[in-house]
């Protein structure tokens, strides 16, 4: 069964693996993020681990049964009890429930670890799937997005606050 991980160091050639294996894929959702990136991830994967020990975001992995890195599930901007979520999901796990299921475990993680109220998300008109994502993860449509938020596409925003009642707020059987 895969598993919510933070994000540590170890899990750097695992993520490089994912993110490159799957960069075709999200370019036809989000903007590549191109060569530099690649050309510089340890640097960045750094960066990263030095924002989250900050406390300024929380990054996650969702590692398969082979430590196979199966998505990406990050909290970006804490602050006064807020935070933007993100994610990414390999082509050949999407259509599965898994980034239902691992935002719904982050959404309670984020509750009881990382003591948030309310999370928000932006999505582009035409990712769909990451539209029924989030509403299955108990998230509603708020404000439409500026095209500048989401690489060029207009999109919508999406809110869930944060509590015991709320859809996932126990998260899926056996992900504790």
């Amino acid at each position: 069964m895969p598993e919510l991980q933070r994000l540590r160091a170890d899990h750097a050639p695992t993520v490089l693996a994912f993110e490159l294996a799957n960069r075709a894929y999200f370019a036809a959702f989000v903007t590549d993020r191109g060569d530099a990136y690649f050309d510089r991830f340890a640097d960045r994967f750094g960066a990263l681990l030095a924002e989250q020990e900050a406390g300024v975001c929380a990054f996650h992995v969702l590692v398969d049964e082979d430590v196979s890195v199966l998505g990406r599930f990050n909290l970006y901007d804490l602050e006064d009890g807020a935070a933007e979520l993100g994610y990414r999901v390999a082509q050949h796990a999407a259509g599965r429930g898994v980034a239902t299921s691992a935002v719904q475990e982050l959404c309670r993680l984020a509750a009881t670890r990382y003591g948030l109220r309310t999370l928000r998300a932006g999505t582009s008109r035409t990712n769909v799937a990451s539209q029924r994502v989030l509403t299955k993860a108990g998230f509603v449509p708020v404000d439409p997005a500026d095209p500048a938020d989401l690489g060029g596409e207009p999109g919508t925003w999406f809110r869930r606050d944060l509590d015991s009642a709320g859809p996932g707020a126990a998260g899926p059987p056996g992900w504790y």
